[in-house]
């Protein structure tokens, strides 16, 4: 099967969203990732992360956005749904969106260390179509930003 065009301009629409969710993340003492979930062009999903607030350790991004996203469409599966997020999922997330079977996951900077690409690529569904990389350098730096204020405490 042919990969569709990447990237669109709906693709760099709803990473925006995405990358703001995540730089209010940043704004709230949090990891700065976010993400969005899309089907048809339209938004279904927001969430940022949330472990601090919430002192929950799966309040990651992408779990509240697919928490939201299946409860709003009443459906376990979101095989036609793209998921954007600004960093690379965490095996965790990865085997929850391999049980959604999510259509595809456009997500911005890898994360060599807790990626889930570091552990197995076969934690995301088979069928899930991925764009690695997308915008990686401006999300890296957000991390990285986050990150240098953490240590200069």
């Amino acid at each position: 099967m042919k990969k569709p065009d990447f990237p669109t301009p709906e693709d760099e629409f709803f990473f925006q969203i995405a990358y703001q969710e995540a730089c209010t993340a940043f704004e709230e003492g949090e990891i700065p990732v976010g993400a969005v979930i899309v089907s048809g062009g339209i938004l279904l999903a927001k969430g940022r992360n949330a472990v601090e607030r919430l002192h929950d350790p799966t309040a990651h991004a992408e779990l509240l956005a697919l928490t939201s996203a299946t409860y709003g469409l009443q459906a376990k599966y979101l095989r036609k749904c793209t998921l954007y997020v600004t960093l690379e999922p965490c095996p965790m997330c990865a085997a929850a969106l391999r049980w959604a079977q999510m259509g595809r996951i456009v997500y911005g900077a890898g994360d060599d260390k807790n990626g889930y690409r570091a552990f197995s690529e076969k934690l995301v569904h088979p069928k899930t179509i991925i764009h690695a990389g997308y915008r990686s350098a401006e999300c890296a730096e957000l991390m990285k930003s986050f990150f240098r204020g953490k240590r200069g405490r």
